[in-house]
């Protein structure tokens, strides 16, 4: 008998140290890493993809990591590892690229925000360098309050305001930090000098090509 009471007692013993182990473990449990809104509905890799809208086809996306969140407000498009957006016209011809370091695409608002080395090149000739743009697709808007290039056919322009229509026919650039324009017919320049450019510390602009749509 005495041997049965102490060989429960050690058991109970032994039961009171488990469950007191259990306790402290459950106490310890983390809370979830992630809160519900920062989780992704969809990681898609290696992506290139075609993008329509109402029914048209404008855009073809090439990136290594595409991030869908519905849950955050507003949900939004990340593209954390670079993005090359391709532009296409009504008839499927390519008008034009955007290429950047890091992009958020907006969905809902039909906005975009892109930085790191952003890069765009138009059918027109017009090629734009920032380390930051945003782009209004509804209002076909494009403007960067950094440090902005922009190069013609026939002009260059930097300055660290800058805004323009989506197609870049018709842009604005101020805080200008220095123009150029290179003309055979209009600036012939002497034996030994240099490309003219002028230094300005006053706000300026200038605007774009303009282009007759038909």
């Amino acid at each position: 008998m005495r041997s049965n009471l102490y060989t429960f007692f050690i058991c109970l013993l032994f039961m009171s140290y488990a469950f007191v182990s259990c306790s402290e473990e459950r106490e310890h449990t983390a809370p979830a890493i992630h809160a519900r809104d920062s989780v992704p509905v969809m990681t898609t890799y290696g992506v290139n993809t075609l993008v329509s809208d109402s029914g048209v086809i404008k855009y073809r996306i090439v990136t290594e990591r595409w991030e869908v969140n519905e849950n955050r407000n507003p949900s939004r498009w990340t593209f954390n590892k670079g993005i090359l957006l391709t532009q296409f016209d009504l008839k499927k011809h390519v008008v034009g690229y955007v290429q950047c370091d890091t992009a958020v695409y907006f969905d809902k608002d039909r906005r975009w925000e892109l930085r790191g080395r952003v890069r765009i090149l138009t059918s027109q000739g017009v090629a734009f360098y920032s380390n930051e743009l945003y782009w209004d697709e509804r209002n076909h808007q494009m403007w960067s309050y950094t440090y902005s290039h922009v190069k013609t056919p026939d002009k260059e322009l930097q300055g660290n305001w800058f805004r323009s229509d989506e197609q870049m026919t018709n842009f604005e650039i101020r805080q200008t930090k220095g123009w150029s324009i290179f003309s055979n017919d209009e600036f012939m320049p002497s034996a030994g000098s240099g490309t003219p450019i002028i230094d300005t510390s006053h706000v300026d602009s200038m605007r774009g090509p303009v282009v007759n749509q038909k």
